[in-house]
């Protein structure tokens, strides 16, 4: 009867452990510093995440880094060692995700990462196997531009990215894919985040007389080679990459950037969206919500920050199966769990996560646009 009595106690009190769980989620933003208009729109998303999950409650803990790597790396610091957080949303920024790799496989923390270049996921090793990203890879938006530039007689072209990993990884990313489409990459330059001209770089990209040229920056920085060239009277065609989606690169930029093509989540022409989409109708949820609590639209940025919150709805409650939150055993669950997600629709695209691939994502997550008449346009493709 006692061995009975204790089997009893102890699954009751088993059960009370997991009706009352609480899980910690780490929110790492850049609110302040030059990438504002990604990470202002991903801390505001962090007040519309869930609560509570199936049984258990969710304490997010927010940290801003000012997209600094060395502030990143003191929060992811914090937040795992002070905070015990059982997952980590963000950073906002390429080089601070990079930068935290080692410490986040070290304690075994699930990262969903709302960085766009896919080198934090690819390839998967000891560390990557520990992230999971809610932004659409490199490759899969190169793509579509290079798919418009092939229809559109585009033959050579001349780049300028960041002279950082953000502008690294796409030139690597798009040369090759250049390359087997016949595209000659005639020209390649850098610049740095704060930098205030570019009219040097811009020169040499003139000199070796491009059909198109393609500027892998972010938000408002990614509008200085561009309006340079304006200045410069460059008549040929401007792309840019998803990371200028957001209403600062048309504020700043003006006529300056009208005719810009890029490719990006259909999220940023949502109004131009046949009403049928799936994605339109998580993303109008998303929209609705921020809209009611910020009085303004939010920039695609803080949709994934809010699919993140998605995959983790429906990866929690199968880790909670597993093991207590607050422990080793809870984060490996947590990480299968999002390792097995299928056809998880959200704002920017449909999941589908395998061992080989934490991103998940396929052409559903894109579509082409144009600047036109100051506005961001769906672009037949």
């Amino acid at each position: 009867m006692i061995g009975r009595s204790m089997i009893f106690v102890a699954a009751l009190l088993f059960g009370i452990a997991c009706a009352t769980a609480q899980v910690r989620v780490g929110l790492m933003v850049s609110a302040t510093g030059p990438t504002t208009a990604i990470g202002i729109p991903q801390k505001n998303t962090g007040e519309l995440l869930p609560r509570k999950i199936g049984d258990a409650s969710i304490e997010y803990i927010q940290l801003d880094d000012g997209g600094d790597t060395t502030r990143a790396v003191q929060n992811v610091r914090k937040l795992i060692s002070e905070d015990h957080v059982d997952a980590l949303i963000g950073p906002s920024t390429t080089p601070n995700a990079l930068a935290i790799l080692d410490i986040i496989a070290e304690n075994k923390v699930p990262l969903l990462a709302t960085v766009g270049t896919s080198s934090v996921v690819e390839p998967i090793d000891d560390k990557r196997r520990w992230v999971f990203k809610t932004t659409q890879n490199d490759d899969l938006i190169a793509a579509a531009l290079i798919k418009h530039m092939v229809k559109n007689g585009v033959k050579t072209v001349a780049f300028i990215g960041f002279n950082d990993p953000y502008g690294e990884n796409w030139y690597k990313v798009f040369g090759g894919l250049a390359g087997k489409a016949g595209i000659r990459v005639v020209a390649s330059e850098r610049f740095a985040r704060t930098d205030q001209s570019v009219t040097g770089q811009v020169l040499k990209m003139m000199s070796a007389k491009p059909d198109a040229v393609l500027i892998a920056a972010v938000g408002g920085p990614a509008v200085l080679p561009q309006a340079t060239l304006y200045d410069q009277s460059y008549k040929g065609r401007v792309y840019q990459t998803h990371a200028v989606a957001t209403d600062e690169f048309i504020r700043l930029g003006k006529e300056k950037v009208e005719g810009t093509v890029l490719a990006a989540g259909s999220m940023l022409v949502i109004d131009d969206v046949a009403p049928g989409d799936p994605i339109k109708k998580v993303a109008l949820t998303y929209i609705n919500a921020y809209e009611k609590q910020f009085g303004q639209r939010p920039a695609t940025f803080g949709a994934n920050t809010y699919d993140a919150g998605l995959l983790l709805q429906q990866a929690v409650p199968f880790a909670l199966k597993a093991a207590k939150p607050g422990t080793e055993a809870f984060r490996m669950a947590l990480r299968d769990a999002l390792e097995r997600l299928h056809d998880i629709t959200g704002c920017q695209g449909v999941f589908n996560m395998s061992p080989t691939n934490h991103n998940g994502m396929d052409e559903r997550a894109r579509v082409l646009i144009v600047v036109r008449d100051g506005k961001f346009r769906l672009l037949a493709e």
